[in-house]
């Protein structure tokens, strides 16, 4: 009985093993294997997972919109908001002289981007485990994916100029061991445009009626945008020594294929309305929603806090245009722009706008006292909407706003937002892309219709800038350029002409600082406007660019010690 007693105690035991071990077997809720993840359905996930990360924006210190980066340190905007402390990193950026290489706004902009490539590279690893009879659009998946990455990689080149290029065949956890100088500048340069065509060669016409899609037309823009910044060759203390005239080339005839597809909208206006956003002039936007069954909607938040201090509004003040650059928008008798003595007097009231004459986009870009706010006539800008006046002037921002009882503006207390779309490229920039490399090539005269075509549009876009009894706001007077009759269209004339239009056209857009070192002239440049501007902003006294070093950021601090030393700073910041 006994002996009996312990076989059944065995059995019992071993059957308690046995079952112990088939539990184990199983995996734990709420996780997936490889295997799982390598499916159609989780790929397409993980490519939407990627996507999204263009609309992750944050608006303290880490968006991905550029005008922080962009306008701050260009000349075309003041920081704004209740002064130099309130967000003091950006206030850094503007005034160059105590910018730090342990900036953590900076940390984390990197971080942010390599979390996006991240995710892209994730999506990519599954995509290229499946195979084509079981995921039909696995290469456009990929094509999209590429997309996506080389997106986010611009962006860090043009920030941080030397960072790493890490792709899906490298485990996140590797990244740290990819120096941020294993790449020459050319050849990271040319790691981004390869992506790029690998996207314009894969990726079909149209994105599947899916408007935020990447499709081959964006990606031939991007391919474009890439090869004209690659096109200015720099040396390792940011001087431009040459430019590429085959890149050029390939600049002008990727513009032309666009050219087929995308067309300026009637009004200059359609560009900064959510009715008219996904319009024929834009090419590649990051797609916001609301009342999209979220609590929130997909908000733009890279520009939440540039409302001004109304009770409409309330919140925050920030991105406030230059007096510089609301001077650039005069005009002479003859329609043309005031090059040489633009800065001689400050254009600063309402009743100036209606004496002197002016480009009509000035007022499609900057709010300014007296006058309509955001076309709406009888909703007046005030200088009590101002947060600091006595710091930052009374401009304010327009293009990135919307008007309060607009469907698709919302409050997100205490700050302001909307679903209003925020477009990456349009085909006004990529047209003086065009332009710019006709010049550059010495095919100046054929940049001339181009540029006569831009200010034809903004000569036309004056129906939304009226007051109550339909009087135009302004005294509006845009030329076309005519050679030999209001100018000389010589080579350099061209040059400055263009230079001076995409400064015009895309003003607080978060382009121009990029623009300027391209040019390679970005210290002669902002250390001109600077000379001027710190007369009327006292806390730009001891503002000051310095050549070979602010052309671009440094190499976080945070990253170079995460690397181990591995990352190198960039010239100029050691």
């Amino acid at each position: 009985m006994k002996k009996a007693t312990y076989i059944v105690l065995g059995c019992w035991a071993l059957g308690m093993l046995v079952s112990c071990e088939s539990f184990l077997d199983v995996n734990p809720k709420g996780t997936l294997s490889e295997g799982q993840l390598s499916t159609p359905e989780n790929a397409e996930n993980l490519v939407i997972a990627a996507y999204s990360s263009l609309g992750n924006d944050n608006y303290n210190n880490k968006t991905n919109g550029l005008w922080p980066y962009g306008d701050l340190r260009s000349g075309d905007a003041y920081k704004g908001g209740a002064g130099t402390g309130d967000m003091g990193e950006w206030n850094l950026y503007e005034t160059f002289v105590s910018m730090r290489v342990d900036v953590g706004g900076l940390d984390q902009k990197w971080y942010r981007q390599y979390v996006a490539i991240s995710r892209a590279n994730n999506a990519l690893q599954r995509i290229n485990e499946l195979d084509e009879s079981v995921y039909p659009k696995r290469t456009i998946r990929a094509a999209e994916m590429r997309f996506l990455r080389a997106h986010f990689l611009f962006e860090l080149k043009l920030l941080f100029k030397r960072v790493p290029f890490v792709d899906e065949t490298l485990p996140p956890e590797e990244y740290i061991n990819v120096s941020n100088v294993q790449l020459s500048d050319a050849e990271l340069w040319e790691k981004i445009i390869t992506e790029f065509r690998f996207a314009a060669e894969n990726l079909p016409p149209d994105n599947e009626g899916q408007l935020g899609r990447a499709n081959q037309y964006m990606a031939k823009a991007y391919l474009a945008k890439a090869l004209l910044y690659a096109a200015y060759e720099q040396n390792e203390q940011h001087e431009v020594t040459n430019i590429n005239r085959q890149k050029l080339e390939e600049v002008v005839s990727l513009v032309d294929e666009l050219a087929t597809r995308y067309d300026l909208a009637e009004d200059f206006a359609y560009n900064f309305l959510c009715e008219y956003e996904n319009g024929a002039e834009s090419i590649f936007a990051v797609q916001t929603s609301l009342n999209d069954g979220t609590e929130l909607g997909r908000l733009d938040w890279s520009a939440m806090l540039n409302y001004p201090m109304n009770p409409e509004y309330g919140c925050c003040g920030f991105h406030q245009p230059t007096q510089n650059l609301v001077n650039a928008f005069k005009t002479g008798s003859n329609g043309l722009p005031l090059f040489d003595s633009f800065n001689a007097a400050d254009m600063r009231t309402a009743a100036q706008v209606k004496t002197q004459t002016v480009d009509p986009r000035l007022l499609h870009t900057v709010a300014i006292t007296g006058l309509p706010y955001k076309y709406k006539p009888d909703f007046i800008f005030q200088d009590s909407w101002i947060r600091q006046i006595e710091t930052y002037g009374n401009y304010m921002s327009l293009k990135e706003v919307v008007l309060y009882d607009n469907p698709c503006f919302k409050k997100v207390n205490p700050f302001m937002s909307s679903s209003k779309n925020r477009d990456i490229i349009r085909y006004d920039d990529a047209l003086l892309w065009k332009a710019e490399a006709l010049i550059e090539l010495g095919r100046h005269m054929e940049a001339l219709p181009i540029i006569n075509r831009i200010r034809s549009r903004a000569a036309e876009s004056t129906s939304r800038l009226v007051d109550n009894n339909g009087t135009p706001t302004g005294n509006f007077r845009v030329a076309t350029y005519q050679d030999g009759i209001n100018c000389n269209w010589t080579a350099d004339f061209a040059r400055n002409a263009l230079r001076w239009e995409r400064r015009l056209e895309l003003a607080m857009e978060g382009f121009r600082f990029f623009d300027l070192v391209r040019w390679g002239i970005a210290d002669t440049y902002v250390n001109e406007y600077l000379r001027i501007e710190k007369t009327k902003r006292s806390y730009l006294v001891s503002a000051q660019f310095r050549k070979n070093r602010d052309e671009f950021f440094p190499i976080p601090l945070a990253q170079i010690n995460f690397s181990k030393k591995l990352y190198e700073q960039n010239h100029g910041w050691e």
